[in-house]
């Protein structure tokens, strides 16, 4: 067993990673002012990861099978873990995002039995024909419920016109039709190659201590299970699939969103986010000028935003909002972006930013969860979860500056516009 103190000198805190002999991580986040913990037992095993290699051999799996096996790992053959969590009075629940699988639980009591149900559950698996075959009408459902959001419409309407190749396009639940392509033997290998301890990490923060994780892990009996998994990156072209499109769906309002495909060269830097995360916010936040002007006109009705979506291989930024008038709200955003990108960004501006960006993000080492889930996202990363604090204070205006001239190209950009079906 290997044992690395992670501190920040910043915030005057620590955090321990331990490797176990069984190869699991372990994240303590120790929080003693706390009444509780969250817990997240998570694998780097996301909608985006359908190219891979397990021990030499590849693997190409259809859209949905990540978020398929969440589902499925809460049923063994003793029963629903929903049903053993509600015994111990914790709070369970899981998500597949593009690059990962979480299975949390958050409880203030029976802290140790909670441990042991998450820790057996999500590495038993239990699959056969007729289960599978239930959980595909379930999740079935479920896909028909999402065609019915405007927001996930166009989100991946918008992705689907910036990447011709990269899996990011497809809906993390994947369609009815590749969700039927799924085997309980396909299941299984996957969960051999990304349940196995070694590719696991179990973060808690809280009011929780070292020896209680390490004693749950061997409470657990994992078996040192070695294999060698290559994720494959897919190569994507730089250049669109469309440059408009749009839909008409039971709404009362048009939403539309604008997405550019941001140059990737290598591995996006945890900076090239951040930088990102502030002329994003600069642009179209609350404060911003545009967003104002927007608001006081009444072309958007407060649904506005701006955000960077961006993983290890893939980065993009996406404005959207409600307008009754959306060719006029892109027309605004087109401007806002030519006048930012033409004077650049001021001083006072990236001071304002940076300094309530940085702010929120110190308050947040306040909640258990953010911490807890912050730690994954990062460690996923190759980083620790103090590291966006310390390239937050090294990012200078000039930084900031000299990424927004390669960003929001025209060349690069798609416009998807969901429209109310006509009376």
């Amino acid at each position: 067993m290997e044992k690395q103190i992670i501190k920040s000198d910043i915030l005057k805190e620590q955090y321990s990673l331990i490797k176990t002999d069984c190869g699991l991580t372990i994240a303590c986040y120790p929080m003693p002012r706390h009444n509780g913990i969250h817990a997240v037992f998570a694998t780097k095993f996301g909608s985006i990861n359908r190219r891979f290699t397990v021990d030499g051999e590849k693997y190409e799996i259809p859209a949905g099978v990540a978020h398929f096996l969440e589902h499925k790992m809460f049923e063994n053959e003793d029963g629903d873990a929903f049903e053993k969590f509600a015994k111990t009075g914790a709070n369970a629940n899981a998500f597949t995002s593009f690059d990962k699988t979480c299975y949390i639980f958050s409880a203030t009591s029976n802290i140790d039995a909670s441990l042991d149900i998450l820790l057996s559950f999500v590495t038993q698996p239990y699959f056969t024909k007729e289960t599978v075959e239930k959980e595909q009408g379930i999740i079935g459902q479920e896909i028909k419920m999402y065609d019915d959001s405007a927001s996930w419409r166009v989100l991946f309407g918008v992705l689907e016109g910036l990447y011709h190749n990269h899996t990011v396009k497809d809906d993390i639940a994947g369609s009815v039709e590749s969700i039927a392509e799924i085997t309980p033997e396909m299941l299984y290998k996957c969960a051999e190659a990304f349940y196995s301890p070694g590719e696991m990490i179990l973060s808690v923060a809280g009011n929780i201590t070292e020896q209680q994780l390490v004693d749950a892990v061997e409470r657990a009996g994992f078996t040192a299970e070695k294999h060698h998994v290559v994720r494959e990156q897919t190569e994507e072209p730089e250049d669109i699939v469309y440059s408009e499109k749009s839909i008409k769906m039971p709404i009362s309002l048009p939403l539309v969103a604008v997405g550019f495909k941001e140059k990737v060269d290598g591995t996006v830097t945890a900076k090239q986010g951040i930088i990102g995360d502030i002329i994003i916010d600069i642009l179209t936040g609350s404060t911003s000028e545009l967003f104002n002007k927007l608001y006081d006109s009444n072309v958007v009705n407060g649904t506005f935003e701006g955000e960077i979506f961006a993983g290890e291989d893939y980065y993009s930024s996406i404005i959207s909002g409600e307008s009754a008038d959306p060719q006029l709200l892109v027309s605004e955003i087109w401007q806002a972006i030519d006048k930012i990108k033409e004077n650049g960004i001021t001083q006072e501006e990236f001071d304002i930013s940076k300094n309530a960006m940085y702010g929120s993000m110190v308050v947040d080492f306040e909640n258990v969860e953010e911490v807890a889930t912050s730690i994954v996202n990062q460690y996923f990363k190759g980083n620790t979860v103090y590291n966006s604090l310390e390239i937050f204070k090294e990012i200078t205006l000039e930084d900031v500056n000299s990424q927004l001239k390669t960003m929001f190209n025209k060349d690069r950009c798609t416009v998807f516009t969901a429209y109310p079906m006509e009376a």
